[in-house]
């Protein structure tokens, strides 16, 4: 019996403690990769457009491919994240009711996430120069959480839209998110006409 109760009693004090092999088969916790975040800086965009801005280091100017892209349509693209800002610019041409119609397409592309998104929030930014523009934020598992669109109300309007190429959820990307859109505002700040 004395040797029976030694028995039981080893096993119990063995079951607690896991050998360094055991220790590392044992499944771990979901983990997100760390973010390799860098210091903003910025440069201007190149010559040629009806409109400049400064733009990232961090990102690449491209050509909008789409088939009905127009001339000065582009991305701002985040290599490092396949990231991107996509900028789309209509000529107002002093027309109001054109303007009115680019301003309720901006807010109905914001309001095709609706399924997916928490909180839709919308405000006017003044900028330092005194000039007004229209940023949306998407909160939740959204293609993009944040939108904006500005003009000059009789000649232009340039939409953006931040949109992330990747399968990971929203609040494992938040500091990504963060910096695209801190370049963003920074484009939105720094956006002149010609």
């Amino acid at each position: 019996m004395r040797l029976f109760l030694l028995g039981f009693l080893l096993t119990l004090i063995s079951c607690g403690k896991a050998t360094e092999e055991e220790k590392s088969a044992m499944p771990r916790p979901k983990g997100y990769p760390a973010m390799d975040i860098p210091k903003h800086s910025y440069q201007s965009l190149e010559k040629g457009h009806p409109f400049s801005f400064e733009i990232s280091r961090q990102a690449i100017v491209k050509k909008d491919s789409f088939a009905f892209a127009e001339p000065h349509w582009m991305y701002i693209y985040y290599p490092r994240w396949d990231a991107f800002i996509q900028l789309t610019y209509k000529s107002v041409g002093g027309d109001r009711k054109r303007l009115d119609k680019m301003i309720r397409d901006s807010y109905v592309l914001a309001s095709k996430h609706q399924m997916k998104a928490n909180r839709i929030e919308d405000a006017v930014l003044t900028t330092r120069d005194g000039r007004k523009a229209t940023i949306i934020e998407l909160e939740g598992e959204v293609a993009t959480p944040f939108q904006f669109f500005a003009t000059d109300s009789t000649t232009h309007f340039l939409r953006g839209a931040v949109y992330l190429n990747t399968a990971m959820k929203n609040d494992s990307l938040a500091p990504v998110i963060r910096y695209i859109k801190q370049d963003a505002l920074h484009l939105i700040q720094t956006l002149q006409w010609k």
